[in-house]
């Protein structure tokens, strides 16, 4: 399959689903990474410009790791808005990876950035199938499931369905390691030790599902697409 994750800024998706996609990169399938901002914001040490070129490198070296593709859907940090402009970038980030599943923020999230990205791959991800919606990128060929992850801390956030990444942690930790710029940032903004945290939501998940470590996840049911057979790994 080709599994394409969908986050806000550079570090989301390594903060919450990242233990998922290393599973599907073990399994041989190809993953797309794709983070919506530069991440132009989130510093008190550097200026936008500087700050947006060394996120997108960590970015793309996150997803080396593990050899997925990594995307940028050209939005600045605190500008991600429900208009078609933002709408067509992100048909065109799906019709780019052209996936089997999508994995993105969860409607009810901290951040405006997560929540309208969330509701801008809603809206996306059937649009891209349509032949007639011109873009810049032909139509996708297939119509992905959708799933939402786990929200930070899960606050808000009710799992339908878990992944046992009690085996993919330590690769996860090292994606999110690699989002330098951002581990002071986190401590000094929100008290937050990257690893510490990713280990204890992980856990808390665990617990739930009945492993050491897991993420969770919740489906969005999507006509045509039900689903009689797990997709997540």
């Amino acid at each position: 399959m080709r599994i394409l994750a969908i986050g806000a800024h550079p570090d989301d998706i390594e903060l919450l689903c990242a233990g998922t996609l290393v599973l599907y990169h073990q399994k041989g399938h190809e993953v797309y990474i794709c983070h919506v901002c530069d991440g132009n914001k989130g510093s008190m040490i550097y200026n936008s410009k500087e700050l947006a070129k060394i996120r997108r490198n960590e970015a793309i070296n996150s997803a080396k790791l593990i050899g997925a593709n990594s995307i940028w859907a050209g939005i600045s940090d605190g500008e991600v808005v429900l208009d078609l402009g933002s709408r067509e970038k992100i048909i065109d980030v799906i019709r780019q990876a052209n996936p089997d599943l999508i994995i993105t923020h969860s409607p009810d999230d901290y951040h405006s950035d997560h929540v309208n990205v969330s509701r801008l791959v809603f809206e996306a991800t059937y649009l891209a199938n349509l032949k007639l919606w011109k873009t810049n990128y032909p139509s996708s060929d297939r119509l992905p499931y959708l799933y939402y992850m786990d929200t930070l801390a899960g606050v808000n956030f009710i799992p339908s369905e878990y992944v046992n990444i009690s085996d993919t942690i330590e690769t996860k930790i090292k994606m999110m390691m690699e989002m330098k710029s951002q581990l002071g940032w986190l401590k000094d903004m929100h008290n937050c030790d990257a690893p510490e945290f990713i280990k204890s939501v992980a856990k808390f998940r665990g617990f739930q599902a009945g492993v050491l470590y897991a993420e969770a996840f919740t489906q969005q049911k999507l006509y045509p697409q039900g689903l009689t057979k797990r997709i997540l790994p």
